[in-house]
C-alpha cells in the first residue's frame, strides 16, 4: 500500500513538472506560427483582450479557454483551408478532440457499469477479486484523464493521460500474471508486482525529468501490450477446452490488438471529427464489456473451484 501511495505521489509530481514540449507537426508549420503570432499581438492584450473575456461563454471560461487558445483554434483552421486549397497534405494539430473525448467518457462509463456488475455478481472471497477491482479502478482513472485531455489539451493533462494509460497497460500485465501464475506462486507475484511498480516509476521519471519522448513512450507501451496479448493468448489456447469462457478473453485481446493498428494510421479526420485515434477509442467501448464479462465468469469459476477443493479436503 505504501509503494502504491508513493507511486501516486510521483505521478502527480511528475505531471506537474515542466518538460520540453514538442507539439504536433501542424503546430510547427511556419504558416500556422506566423498566424498565431499575429493573432496574439492583435487580440490578446489591452482592450482587445478585455473584449474577448467579456464575450466569452461561461462554459469556455470554466474550462480555462484563453485568448491564446482561441488564436490557436482560428489559425489551425486557417492553415487547414490554405493547405487544402494548395493541394497539400494537412498536418496534424494539437487541440480539443470532441469525438475522442466523448469516446473516452463512454469507455469510462462502460468500465464503471461493468465494475458495478462485477462487484454485484462476484463475492470478495473470489481469489482474483482484489486484482480485478483494482484493474477496474486504474482503468476508470485512465479514462477520466483521457476525457479531460481530449477536452482540454495542456502539458499537465497530456502527461496525466499518458502516465495513466501506461499504468493501465502495466496493470494488465500484472492481472495476466496473477491469473496465470500468481494463484499458485504468491511469492513470484509479489516480486513481479514490485518490478512493475519500479518500471512505472522509472518510466514516469524519465518522461518527466529527462525528456518527454513520444517515440520511447509508444515503444514501451506497445512492448508491454504485445507481452500481455501473447501471454493471454498462450494461456487461452491451453485452457480453452477446460474453461469455455476463455474465448471472451481471447476475442478481447485479439480485437484490441487489431484496433491498435489504428494508432499507427494518420489520415485527415472523417468529416473533420473522426480521426484514427477517435475510431480506436470508439472501438474499445464494446471490448471493455467483453473483457469484464470474462473476468466475471473467471472469478466465479475460481470461487467454485476453491469451494469444491475445500469440500474435498
Amino acid at each position: 500500500m505504501a509503494a502504491r501511495a508513493a507511486l501516486l505521489l510521483l505521478l502527480l509530481m511528475a505531471a506537474a513538472a515542466p518538460g520540453p514540449a514538442q507539439g504536433s507537426q501542424g503546430d510547427r508549420e511556419p504558416l500556422y506560427r506566423e498566424c498565431l503570432s499575429r493573432c496574439e499581438r492583435q487580440n490578446c492584450s489591452g482592450a482587445a483582450l478585455r473584449h474577448f473575456r467579456a464575450r466569452q461563454p461561461l462554459y469556455m471560461g470554466l474550462t480555462g479557454w484563453t485568448c491564446r487558445d482561441e488564436c490557436q483554434y482560428e489559425c489551425m483552421w486557417l492553415t487547414v483551408r490554405l493547405y487544402q486549397q494548395g493541394g497539400h497534405r494537412v498536418p496534424q494539430f494539437h487541440g480539443k478532440e470532441p469525438a475522442s473525448a466523448l469516446a473516452s467518457l463512454l469507455n469510462g462509463l462502460a468500465s464503471l457499469v461493468m465494475l458495478l456488475r462485477y462487484r454485484a455478481a462476484v463475492p470478495p472471497a473470489a481469489p482474483t477479486y482484489p486484482t480485478c477491482t483494482a484493474f477496474a479502478w486504474v482503468s476508470l482513472n485512465a479514462w477520466f484523464w483521457s476525457t479531460v485531455f481530449h477536452t482540454r489539451d495542456t502539458a499537465l493533462t497530456e502527461k496525466l493521460d499518458y502516465f495513466c494509460a501506461s499504468a493501465v497497460i502495466l496493470h494488465s500485465v500484472y492481472l495476466c500474471c496473477v491469473r496465470t501464475l500468481g494463484l499458485q506462486r504468491p511469492a513470484l507475484i509479489s516480486i513481479f508486482r514490485a518490478f512493475l511498480l519500479l518500471f512505472l516509476a522509472g518510466h514516469i521519471s524519465y518522461l518527466s525529468l529527462v525528456r518527454f519522448d513520444y517515440g520511447y513512450n509508444l515503444v514501451a507501451n506497445a512492448a508491454a501490450g504485445m507481452l500481455t496479448v501473447a501471454w493471454w493468448l498462450r494461456w487461452c489456447l491451453r485452457q480453452g477446452r477446460r474453461l469455455p469462457h476463455v474465448w471472451k478473453c481471447a476475442a478481447a485481446v485479439l480485437l484490441l490488438q487489431a484496433l491498435a493498428l489504428l494508432e499507427l494510421l494518420d489520415f485527415p479526420p472523417l468529416g473533420w471529427v473522426l480521426d484514427a485515434h477517435a475510431l480506436w477509442h470508439i472501438g474499445t467501448i464494446p471490448l471493455n464489456v467483453l473483457f469484464y464479462s470474462f473476468l466475471m465468469d473467471d472469478s466465479l469459476y475460481l470461487l467454485r473451484a476453491n469451494s469444491d477443493l475445500f469440500k474435498v479436503d
